[in-house]
Formats: C-alpha cells, sequence, structure tokens
C-alpha cells in the first residue's frame, strides 16, 4: 500500500470519527491541542500528516495511532481456510487460532470409514449444524439421527460419537477449548 493510499485512509479515519462523535473541527481541535485550520487541512488532503500530530488526534478520538493507521485489506476479516485430512475427515478452521470468545469454530466433513477412537468425553458444551448428509450423533446410549438443517447441542460430560450416517456429513461445529482438544487433535492453539 503506498504512502499516499495510507494517508488517505487515515484521513478519512480521523473525519469519520470526528463526525461520528458529533464533533465540529473546533471540538476535535481543543481536545487534541492543535487548530482547527490545521484539522482542516490535514482531513482533507491539504497538509500532510506529521507522527506527532497524530497522537494526540488518535488520543482525542478514543483510539490508538496503530489503528488509526492500520492499513486497509481484508486479512483481519477474511478466514481463509486450509483443509487438514485425516483418516476419513476433513477439518478447516473457521476462526482464528484462539478465537476471543474462547471457542473454536470448524467446518468438517466426515465419510463412513472415518477412524474414531470411541466416544469421548470432556468438560463442557458442543454445538453443530448439518450442512449435508445425516450425523449419527451416538449420546450416552442413545443413537441420534441429526439431518441436513438441524442441529444439535449437548452436553460433553456424557459420552459421545459423531459419525456419518449412510454417506458423507458435513457439518458446521464449535467447540469450546475442551472440545478442540478432544476432536481436534492435530490442531494446536495457543
Amino acid at each position: 500500500m503506498t504512502q499516499e493510499i495510507v494517508e488517505t485512509v487515515v484521513r478519512q479515519r480521523i473525519r469519520s470519527l470526528r463526525v461520528a462523535r458529533g464533533w465540529t473541527l473546533d471540538a476535535l481541535a481543543a481536545r487534541c491541542f492543535l487548530s482547527a485550520s490545521t484539522l482542516s487541512r490535514i482531513e482533507t488532503g491539504h497538509r500532510r500528516i506529521a507522527l506527532d500530530q497524530l497522537v494526540p488526534i488518535a488520543q482525542a478520538l478514543g483510539t490508538t495511532l496503530d489503528r488509526l493507521v492500520e492499513p486497509e485489506g481484508d486479512d483481519d476479516v477474511v478466514i481463509r481456510p486450509e483443509p487438514e485430512t485425516s483418516a476419513g475427515s476433513t477439518v478447516w478452521l473457521l476462526s482464528r487460532e484462539r478465537d476471543r470468545r474462547g471457542v473454536t469454530i470448524a467446518r468438517m466433513r466426515i465419510t463412513p470409514d472415518h477412524a474414531t477412537s470411541g466416544p469421548q468425553v470432556h468438560p463442557g458444551y458442543e454445538w453443530f449444524t448439518v450442512l449435508s448428509g445425516t450425523v449419527l450423533l451416538r449420546l450416552g446410549e442413545r443413537s441420534i439421527l441429526v439431518r441436513e438443517g438441524q442441529a444439535a447441542e449437548f452436553s460433553t460430560m456424557t459420552p459421545h460419537a459423531i459419525q456419518a450416517h449412510e454417506g458423507p456429513v458435513d457439518i458446521l461445529t464449535i467447540f469450546d477449548h475442551d472440545g478442540e482438544r478432544a476432536h481436534l487433535p492435530g490442531h494446536r492453539h495457543p
């Protein structure tokens, strides 16, 4: 990203944050100890932005210098999952490592030949929805069919296993930290 594009983005952010707060140029100027005319020239591109001006502007706007000047792009928004395949299953991680909510979101494709080590038990809850196919959910002594478009949520303190029923199945699942360790052993997050 060129310097001119970065400056344009910073100018837009300054103006947008100021307007979102309902502040005039004078109101922001008073908070960051710059003149209103200097701020106007910064916002309109008639003046180069100096680092020593950005720090008080960012503080006055309730943000940080890093957030004010971070490059625009889509890597902070778009997740490009790479499939990881093991015997009978493929996993695409759909959340960033150690998601701020403490969960891992994943898409999983499970085939009937998926090798399981038997029912698992671990603290927490698990949730999944079936995108295609039918899941055979073994939950304690019960065998429950969860079909395309349906979802399941259950305590993982009950012995459980998720299997494909009569063909491959695609699910979207949310694991807490304990579920991640139990069901995605190849995935190690900090």
